[in-house]
């Protein structure tokens, strides 16, 4: 069967001049055949093998079939699949941006936006002013970003210390430049220029051979300065050479060759109709190596967010501190202003631990996912500020984790009368578990929660210390007043907030 699907590629490549059945894989390969024969100018023998190659990662079109529902090129459609479980069980990821603005590594991962956008900010100018030759351009700063020192086997071991359950990296971000050896961005990816390296395809092998960490993908829709781009938008995004000539081969490329479970959509000026977003998930969810398994965001086009796609993420450090109906993410980062690695920054501007915690307690009573950023060097190295925030939650979640995986939120967030508490349950069996996270330790001998209703049966205990906790109701029933032993510091099961276990409630 493989041997007459083959041939039958073959013929539709002599007869159709490489098209294919499905639209976007005739745009796709439109797409190769402008972009390597108008603008890259290869050879006949160049082009001709870059072509067999592409049509070699399309095969696995051919040979995925739907197992149940069929998903249409439609929002409701789309919108009706269900989320995999893996993801909300999760509740935890690590962002990693990195790219050449890991070079200048000023301001954020926008420099070269606020260098040379349509309002280029000051403090960018006077920064290459003062530091670099008149003619010095951006691509200039790309044989500057070396990784030397990336190890995908470290950062793997850092993830799985810090408690994460998936990783996103950066497969391009805005600027254009992809950390892989893409097809389509001739001389501006990591292995043409820079570091001579898959990024991508190292860590995607170091995680998946070290750690039971999913593996995710960031991909920028569109990029700030490519001509195509630029093009589409002054026409009002009325064409769409951009869309097939760059962003949809790029995106069958990352599926294909590296088969994420999470894809990580961003840069989204201009409609979902100019993206064909739908028409891309349609394959993704029918037809894609990871049909079952891939979750996606909401970042499709403009009005996608936190309307349409499998979680919504809805705006950066989204966190609205009350329960959600849709699943949701807050994409946050340990450096409060930059997502990109950033050497004029100062300590004052990295999360603590504890507001990591909190923010993640925070996130995840009210049913969201927390994915935490971190930004590398140029030289491929997390630095130890953030090893160290990444290990010190691993550390935390090693203790706690029970009240944070897998949990669904309460009917309370919140607690009604004591400050500083968020609460997730879990379900056992017929009966349900609660956990109250305390993020500051009682001042008083009797914490008083008001939101639980006790019953006989009610047991509190504390996660990592070994004896239960005594309590008695609150006035009429309502509320539960904890008796907080006398516990030293160096007995406390861990720092920085403390999670009550609740079993029997009647609420």
């Amino acid at each position: 069967m493989q041997k007459c699907k083959t041939a039958s590629l073959e013929k539709q490549k002599k007869e159709k001049g490489l098209g294919i059945e499905h639209v976007t894989k005739k745009d796709v390969n439109t797409a190769i055949e402008e972009n390597l024969k108008q603008e890259r100018h290869q050879t006949k023998t160049e082009y001709q093998l870059n072509t067999i190659s592409m049509m070699n990662e399309l095969t696995p079109f051919e040979e995925h079939t739907v197992n149940s529902v069929k998903y249409e090129p439609t929002w409701n459609s789309l919108d009706s699949r269900p989320l995999p479980s893996w993801y909300d069980e999760a509740k935890l990821g690590i962002f990693i941006h990195w790219g050449v603005f890991s070079v200048p590594s000023f301001t954020s991962e926008w420099f070269w936006y606020y260098w040379k956008g349509p309002k280029p900010q000051k403090s960018a100018v006077d920064f290459m002013k003062n530091n670099f030759r008149p003619d010095f351009t951006y691509a200039d700063f790309a044989s500057q970003f070396t990784a030397e020192f990336y190890n995908p086997d470290e950062w793997a071991d850092i993830f799985a210390a810090s408690g994460a359950k998936y990783i996103v990296l950066t497969s391009k971000h805005h600027e254009g430049f992809t950390n892989w050896p893409s097809s389509y961005s001739f001389n501006w990816n990591s292995n043409a220029s820079g570091p001579s390296r898959d990024l991508v395809g190292e860590l995607a092998n170091a995680i998946r051979s070290r750690t039971a960490i999913k593996f995710g993908l960031y991909h920028s829709l569109y990029e700030w300065f490519n001509p195509l781009y630029l093009q589409d938008k002054e026409a009002n995004f009325t064409t769409q050479n951009f869309v097939k000539h760059k962003t949809i081969p790029e995106l069958y490329e990352i599926i294909n060759k590296y088969k994420p479970e999470v894809v990580w959509s961003d840069g989204d000026a201009g409609p979902d109709t100019y993206w064909t977003s739908k028409e891309f998930l349609t394959w993704l969810y029918n037809e894609s190596p990871v049909k079952d398994s891939v979750v996606t965001n909401d970042r499709w086009g403009q009005g996608c967010a936190c309307k349409h796609g499998g979680y919504y993420t809805c705006k950066d450090r989204y966190n609205p501190g009350t329960k959600q109906n849709h699943k949701w993410e807050n994409c946050m980062t340990i450096d409060r202003q930059s997502w990109g690695y950033r050497r004029n920054t100062n300590l004052n501007q990295f999360l603590s631990v504890h507001e990591i915690i909190s923010t993640l307690a925070s996130t995840v009573s009210c049913g969201g996912n927390m994915l935490m950023n971190v930004g590398p060097t140029k030289e491929g190295k997390i630095i130890p500020l953030f090893e160290e925030r990444l290990r010190d939650l691993g550390k935390w979640l090693k203790v706690n984790g029970e009240g944070i995986y897998s949990t669904v939120p309460w009917s309370h967030q919140n607690d009604t009368v004591a400050k500083n508490i968020w609460y997730t349950m879990k379900n056992s069996g017929n009966s349900k578990v609660v956990y109250a996270i305390l993020l500051s330790y009682p001042e008083d001998t009797v914490l008083k929660l008001g939101a639980p209703i006790p019953s006989q049966t009610t047991e509190v205990t504390m996660l990592g210390f070994p004896n239960s906790f005594k309590w008695i109701s609150g006035p009429g029933g309502q509320g539960l007043y904890i008796t907080i032993p006398t516990i030293s510091w160096n007995m406390l099961p861990c720092e920085w907030a403390w999670v009550l276990k609740i079993t029997g409630l009647g609420n």
